[in-house]
């Protein structure tokens, strides 16, 4: 949420690992605000550091501009299990490069929901719509502000709530928190079962430990029966340090909120998912901090055990293999 806006989200506390619990007891500092500046800082100025390198098929790459592929931050591609006639969500959109590497893949009778929390981020990511529409022929994505934990909460709808309606005391509060979940009920961001495929591109590792089970959870409710989560995301082949908890910038960096490599494929069954396999892991580290190797993950899990049948967007609107797939910096 916006800097000055109170949190609603209601952490499930059902189900917390040793991981989650060591990461929230060693934080000195406020990961959404930490994580929110890094990446309004990597929106104005290129932070190669935000990214390892990524293969990506050319054959999209070279309809999109320049400064989408410059600043959008990640570590694998999701889009290449995205199949045409899809509805895809991207938690984390970003600059927009994987939604308009999916744009294309799905093509005119699919369509493509981005989703992010940082306004410089969208503003970049939706300059090139018109552009990009004039290109490929048609127009079959959106970019929306949300939390990827919350998606059925609608940040347009509460910043225009509070626009009216600012908070100065308990009582304003509480009218702000049934309003969220008035939103939530009557007008979510993200229907339940709408969606064929969510993907990611290194941005579960970035929401706050006392959040992650609830963002495993709306992966799973906004899916149809039968659809698929594709995740690609850092892991680690030890628990973070206590050093390494404790520095905001390994946080924001993908470092500090990596999942350990053995329990990443568990969260998604604890929720429900079945048939979780890797897709892809890279074989070197991308980084080693405090003697912990840290790589790229790429996981497949389904909502179920049928796959789901491509179809038209059931999501509320918000004004392949690869043949060749070049190593590239996932930021040029």
């Amino acid at each position: 949420m916006t800097q000055n806006t109170p949190s609603t989200l209601r952490p499930n506390s059902s189900q917390t690992s040793s991981q989650t619990s060591s990461q929230t007891s060693s934080q000195t500092y406020d990961v959404e605000q930490v994580v929110l500046e890094r990446y309004q800082a990597g929106a104005d100025q290129v932070q190669p550091s935000l990214c390892c390198p990524t293969e990506y098929d050319n054959t999209y790459l070279k309809l999109i501009p320049q400064e989408i592929l410059e600043k959008d931050y990640g570590c694998g591609d999701p889009s290449r299990y995205v199949q045409a006639g899809e509805t895809v969500l991207d938690l984390g959109s970003g600059a927009g490069k994987i939604c308009y590497i999916l744009s294309q893949k799905v093509g005119a009778n699919g369509s493509v929901i981005g989703v992010d929390f940082n306004d410089k981020m969208l503003a970049l990511a939706r300059k090139y719509q018109d552009e990009m529409s004039e290109k490929i022929g048609y127009q079959n994505l959106s970019f929306v502000k949300g939390k990827i934990q919350d998606l059925a909460l609608d940040m347009q709808q509460v910043q225009h709530w509070l626009s009216e309606h600012p908070i100065h005391n308990l009582e304003d509060l509480s009218d702000f928190e049934q309003a969220c979940d008035r939103i939530r009920r009557e007008t979510p961001l993200i229907a339940d079962n709408s969606l064929d495929v969510v993907v990611s591109n290194c941005v579960l590792n970035l929401v706050r430990p006392r959040d992650k089970q609830q963002l495993f959870q709306e992966i799973f409710r906004v899916l149809k029966p039968g659809g698929r989560a594709v995740i690609s995301d850092i892991v680690s082949d030890q628990f973070p340090t206590e050093t390494i908890l404790n520095d905001p910038d390994l946080w924001s960096g993908c470092i500090a909120g990596a999942f350990q490599e053995a329990e990443f494929p568990k969260k998604f069954e604890q929720v429900g998912f079945r048939d979780v396999n890797v897709l892809s892991r890279q074989e070197e580290p991308w980084q080693v901090v405090d003697g912990i190797e840290f790589r790229s993950l790429t996981v497949r899990a389904y909502k179920g055990t049928v796959k789901a049948t491509p179809g038209p967007s059931a999501v509320r609107s918000q004004s392949s293999q690869p043949s060749s797939t070049p190593k590239q910096s996932c930021c040029s």
